[in-house]
């Protein structure tokens, strides 16, 4: 667009994004939320400075052509700056460490199901999410989760083991794909501003931990079935459902004052201390139901 006097108007960062993401022009939309968390870091808004920083370690990560149009100047920068804020005091750093910490103190199937309540917190978001383009194994979640629950009292049918591999195909390949990052798509939330699919992106990458989670499920069943002892339970993504990077990309307030997050570390402390007192399976499942129908955003 151009002013009265035929000068280019230098466009807004949310201006540059839109223009990049419709465009398909994954270099420029890389540099441009790196652009946005060099700012916020340099303001002192780390939060922010997380958010879209990871933003574009994601984008240049995913393709090599995007890496190498970006460049290592700024890969490097990127690089280094996210290191630099894993030392702060964050969110985005401090929960994850505490519930290793917590995680400890379970034996690995109380563990597991740790996690499973969060993962479940997630299958609503999902759901919603599911209809946007190239998004549609978010919505296989529901199904994943009962799997998983069921594989704890029953080893689960050929095709029931099937879905769970293939769900975890699936959200690997979704994370290097531009309908995760680069589309902009988004899904409308009642008197709140939308949901990104991009929002996922954040505590290491709720994808990736959700993957991660599955997979390790999946091992555990089939070392199970073999006689073998199982590896060790994925917690990463027991601090998921906190989604920091939504609030962080639409508020002003800090990550540890918004309202939806303090509920969720209630939840989560909630359901560690229903983990160490005495229950039944009933008393499990009664709760994965209930957690698959929670609006989390609410």
């Amino acid at each position: 667009m151009f002013g009265l006097f035929g000068k280019k108007k230098e466009q807004s960062p949310e201006e540059q994004l839109a223009a990049c993401q419709a465009k398909k022009d994954w270099p420029g939309l890389s540099r441009a939320y790196y652009n946005l968390g060099v700012a916020a870091m340099e303001n002192g808004n780390l939060e922010k400075a997380v958010l879209w920083l990871h933003r574009a370690d994601t984008i240049y990560s995913a393709r090599d052509d995007v890496y190498e149009k970006v460049g290592e100047k700024i890969t490097e920068d990127c690089s280094g700056r996210i290191g630099a804020l894993e030392d702060e005091a964050l969110i985005y750093n401090d929960f994850p460490e505490l519930i290793n910490v917590k995680a400890d103190g379970l034996d690995d199937t109380r563990a597991r199901i740790w996690g499973l309540f969060s993962l479940a917190r997630l299958v609503k978001l999902w759901d919603q999410l599911s209809a946007s383009p190239g998004c549609e194994a978010l919505g296989k979640l529901g199904r994943a989760v009962d799997v998983v629950l069921k594989a704890f009292q029953e080893p689960p049918a050929e095709e029931e083991l099937e879905s769970l591999k293939n769900l975890c195909s699936e959200l690997y390949d979704l994370g290097d794909n531009p309908a995760f990052w680069g589309l902009g798509s988004q899904i409308q939330v009642p008197g709140k501003a939308p949901f990104q699919v991009f929002d996922l992106n954040g505590m290491m990458g709720v994808l990736l931990e959700a993957e991660a989670y599955l997979d390790s499920q999946l091992k555990m069943i089939l070392a199970k079935c073999q006689g073998e002892e199982p590896g060790e339970p994925e917690t990463g993504i027991v601090s998921c459902a906190l989604l920091p990077d939504y609030y962080a990309r639409t508020g002003s307030a800090s990550l540890e004052d918004v309202p939806q997050i303090k509920a969720e570390m209630a939840r989560i402390q909630g359901d560690y201390e229903f983990l160490c007192s005495e229950i039944t399976w009933e008393q499990i499942g009664e709760k994965v139901a209930e957690y698959k129908a929670l609006d989390i955003l609410q």
